[in-house]
């Protein structure tokens, strides 16, 4: 029997569902893309018998509901690129369903600290990106100009976007749920799907409930989307490697400390931001995350090792290559994750008034960071499919802000993929 109760830090009740026997549609996943997805896919055909599968008992349990509640204006991405697209257009989009639900968006605004005269670059090079990405608004700014917008925060300069905000994002997940079965569409929570077997005329769908047929399925499996990938027969290329990012967070007296965001530059060949401080739509302030390699996919706590996700991270050849090139960086991870006082110093650089004093400890989150066999951390989108199965292989930061776009990418890949017309 495939169940659904509130578990765990954030609770709510969901309607009790079970698998159906048949589906024209299965989608596995209901983080905020796959959920993101089954509208889509309801919205073009309406009348479709849809089934999402979640292996938790919650909706939105894992990179959805731990992240920090950024949309992001699309500053960071290559112009032209798939990511830069999805991005601007996932927000806007984004922006738009919010006010249609009343959910509560915050343009708090962000500002991205050049501490060093050689970080002015980048800075520059950011900016460009950001303006032919058509991000609106974006200004630079010089120490007294970064001083209005952030009185606590120094630096050589800053790029302004006064247009990037924040939500919360369990709250999209559960307004795209709700449109999701106000159509009579079943979303199935605490019952994995193991396989998705094209068989050229069905896809036969094995999850913790027995087995469900369908004419189509895409996987948005998130941190397992390669070992579902696996067992339907796909390739083993990437696999996805587990990140802890932990979080401390600022005292309620501290909170002040921040108007809105406040990045450091980040590296360019790594797909991690660094340590910086997030106001969350609650008024909460996040100082992190760290960028820990951890042996589970749902390491929320440090300790946590479940042998089989070990095993597949060390066994993966690329987990060495990846190590053997970022090595310092991850001892710099294992620095800030044993050490309270490393973590508060990095971002003491650019907000110098913050003390060791005013943290307490935060919430942790986990990213599902797909690695090559070669050892390149995988920074874009990564899709496999068949006749009548797509997977969602890897969909990085900003998947979050860019879902509603990715969506409409993914329904657009499916339309011309599958054979929707066929028995």
């Amino acid at each position: 029997m495939c169940a659904a109760f509130g578990v765990g830090w954030y609770t709510r009740a969901v309607e009790d569902a079970q698998p159906p026997a048949a589906s024209d549609v299965v989608v596995v996943g209901a983080g905020i893309l796959g959920l993101a997805v089954a509208r889509e896919l309801l919205r073009r055909r309406p009348g479709i018998r849809m089934t999402v599968f979640e292996r938790e008992r919650e909706i939105a349990s894992h990179q959805t509901g731990r992240n920090s509640g950024v949309i992001h204006a699309g500053i960071y991405y290559p112009p032209g690129s798939l990511k830069a697209q999805l991005c601007v257009r996932g927000a806007s989009a984004l922006h738009r369903f919010c006010e249609e639900h009343a959910i509560r968006v915050d343009r708090c605004g962000k500002v991205i600290v050049a501490l060093e005269e050689s970080e002015v670059p980048a800075l520059h090079e950011l900016e460009r990106r950001g303006r032919e990405n058509g991000v609106p608004g974006l200004r630079l700014l010089d120490p007294l100009g970064l001083s209005e917008v952030e009185p606590n925060v120094t630096g050589r300069a800053a790029l302004h976007s006064p247009g990037t905000a924040i939500v919360d994002y369990r709250a999209v997940a559960d307004a795209l749920a709700a449109e999701i079965r106000a159509t009579g569409a079943t979303i199935v929570t605490g019952c994995g799907v193991d396989s998705l077997l094209d068989s050229g005329s069905e896809v036969v769908v094995t999850h913790e409930g027995g087995v469900t047929t369908a004419r189509h399925a895409v996987a948005c499996a998130g941190a397992w989307s390669d070992r579902l990938a696996r067992t339907s027969g796909g390739s083993a290329d990437p696999r996805i490697v587990p990140f802890r990012g932990g979080y401390l967070r600022l005292r309620p007296e501290k909170q002040g400390l921040v108007n809105g965001l406040v990045y450091p530059i980040p590296n360019p060949a790594l797909p991690f931001l660094g340590i910086h401080l997030t106001r969350r739509i609650d008024g909460e302030v996040l100082l992190g995350p760290s960028a820990l390699l951890v042996g589970a996919r749902d390491a929320y706590r440090v300790r946590r090792i479940r042998p089989r996700d070990l095993f597949e991270t060390l066994a993966w050849p690329g987990t060495a290559r990846m190590i053997r090139r970022w090595w310092r960086t991850g001892v710099q991870e294992i620095r800030f994750a044993g050490s309270r006082r490393a973590f508060v110093a990095e971002a003491a650089r650019y907000v110098p008034g913050l003390r060791i004093d005013d943290v307490l400890p935060g919430p942790a989150g986990v990213r599902a960071q797909a690695v090559s066999r070669d050892g390149r951390l995988v920074d874009d989108f990564v899709f496999s499919a068949t006749r009548r199965t797509l997977h969602v292989r890897n969909a990085p930061s900003p998947g979050a802000t860019s879902a509603l776009a990715i969506a409409e990418h993914i329904v657009d890949r499916a339309d011309a993929t599958f054979a929707w017309l066929s028995a």
